[in-house]
């Protein structure tokens, strides 16, 4: 079973854990430190209470097994973007898509978006693939849309709106 719960400071060494596998290859979040994390996971709830972002926990069976997270357009406040990520050892396992079902859920019933999406490196075939399986249509590729080791690259764009 899969469920979501608000990230905790304690969830720092696990992620930092998981975001340092050398295999996260369409990742771009580095972190250097478990200290850093932290700090991090320090600043969830004041970017919950400003209706910045919304980050979640994903958990396997008891276990804490990656993140998940809603990030608000603050120049157009009707569209989150989703964003996540999943330790290596549990890919393959229809978790990520699991995460993804609730937190549109979240978005749409809660939190009273029009609009997710999600944007991912057009070779990430698993991100893709979660897309796909929850409903969101590719919208196109965007040109050199984000930065990742000091390179602007395309991603790709799915978007799913509320009916």
């Amino acid at each position: 079973m899969v469920e979501l719960r608000y990230q905790k400071i304690s969830d720092a060494e696990r992620f930092y854990e998981i975001l340092n596998n050398p295999d996260f290859e369409f990742f771009e979040v580095h972190v250097d430190s478990v200290e850093e994390e932290r700090e991090w996971l320090r600043k969830n709830s004041k970017k919950r209470k400003e209706g910045l972002e919304y980050n979640y926990a994903i958990i396997y069976e008891g276990e804490v097994v990656g993140a998940c997270g809603i990030m608000i357009d603050q120049h157009r406040e009707h569209i989150g973007e989703i964003g996540y990520f999943l330790d290596r050892s549990y890919w393959g396992y229809g978790i990520t898509t699991k995460a993804v079902k609730k937190l549109e859920k979240i978005a749409f019933e809660e939190l009273g978006l029009l609009r997710l999406q999600i944007l991912m490196e057009p070779e990430n075939i698993a991100s893709v693939k979660v897309a796909e399986k929850c409903g969101y249509s590719e919208e196109g590729l965007m040109k050199k849309a984000y930065l990742r080791d000091d390179e602007y690259r395309d991603c790709l764009l799915y978007a799913k709106v509320r009916n």
